[in-house]
């Protein structure tokens, strides 16, 4: 089974490589489909046909539990791509973060930018399910992350674009990755360059992607500091528009209550759009990690913010980009890895 896939997958490379350029299952955007992010390197398995003789379903299987599940509940849009970002952050896009405790893996789930905090992962559960019924051991986790980020995109009004496949899964998680490598909310501007030019991303991605926070919400904990003590003066963050800080303070009290959420972007929640970075020109950023995007020192985010608030298909454009770049960020291909049945352990 395993050399037959990959014998389909290298014919299906050879049979698309003269029409590639001109393959556009859906309006969108095209890429160089290689260049990832980490050291830049090439992944000639990565390309958006790879399913197309051994399950061209996959897409449609995902898009069908995506279509209702977001139609019930708005939020798992961002959870799933939040979900890719964290598993890309940690060790690669190999699918890490799904996996659960065993005798030899310590999961990613309990570490602090995850616990009690990511979310999606039995949606997850139903499109693999799904997918091993009509296509068993082929379509991998990572993928189907990259796949349900994409989809929860253009369901919530972003934009579609052309997604390179061929990603398989790990047999390991690190916990210490994604303890290390993601950054946390309340990150200053230079920390936030630093952990995206880690993962081979710079300042455009790092302000594009921030863009995906124009869906979701936050917890209480994370923006606390904000409104009682920013500056360890138990004084709140003057950045924040008066208004909006008074409101925040009003469902996120000083102490208790960590999990109370308030949505990223209040103003279309459940929309995919540019109102983010209008609402940081206003002062009304959740996280501190969005707010410095404007007002951190040094760089070019300031520009850029300011770019993505006044045109929202050169944001469009460039997300799309960047979701390309940050799921190219060391993937497993060829024999390397395997594709799970199961999600949340490895075969």
């Amino acid at each position: 089974m395993e050399l037959w896939r990959l014998t389909c997958s290298f014919m299906a490379i050879v049979l698309l490589s003269s029409t590639l350029s001109i393959a556009h299952p859906d309006p969108g955007f095209s890429f160089n489909w290689g260049n990832g992010g980490g050291n830049d390197g090439v992944y000639f398995n990565l390309f958006p046909g790879f399913y197309q003789y051994t399950c061209p379903q996959a897409n449609d299987i995902v898009m069908s539990v995506l279509e209702e599940v977001i139609q019930k509940e708005p939020r798992v849009a961002a959870s799933l791509l939040r979900l890719h970002f964290h598993d890309c952050f940690a060790q690669g896009c190999d699918a890490s973060v799904l996996l659960d405790n065993s005798a030899t893996i310590k999961s990613e789930k309990q570490a602090g930018p995850n616990k009690n905090s990511l979310r999606g992962f039995k949606v997850i559960d139903e499109m693999k399910a799904k997918l091993e019924q009509a296509c068993p051991e082929t379509v991998s986790c990572a993928d189907l992350l990259a796949l349900a980020a994409r989809g929860s995109t253009v369901l919530s009004g972003g934009p579609y674009w052309e997604l390179p496949l061929g990603r398989r899964d790990s047999k390991t998680a690190s916990i210490s990755s994604a303890n290390n490598n993601i950054p946390a909310p309340n990150s200053t501007l230079q920390n936030l360059v630093t952990f995206f030019n880690r993962q081979g991303l710079n300042e455009v991605d790092l302000v594009a992607l921030s863009g995906s926070h124009t869906i979701g919400v936050a917890r209480c904990v994370t923006f606390r500091q904000r409104l009682y003590n920013q500056n360890g003066n138990n004084q709140p963050d003057e950045t924040l528009e008066r208004t909006y800080y008074y409101d925040l303070r009003s469902v996120c009290p000083k102490s208790g209550g960590d999990n109370i959420i308030s949505p990223l972007d209040f103003t279309s929640p459940s929309k995919f759009d540019n109102t983010y970075f209008k609402l940081l020109l206003w002062g009304k950023g959740l996280l501190n990690s969005d707010e410095v995007l404007l007002t951190g020192k040094g760089g070019k985010t300031m520009e850029l913010v300011r770019s993505y608030a006044a045109d929202e298909e050169l944001f469009f454009n460039q997300f799309a980009q960047s979701m390309v770049k940050m799921g190219n960020i060391s993937p497993l291909t060829g024999y390397n890895g395997e594709v799970r049945k199961n999600c949340r352990q490895i075969n």
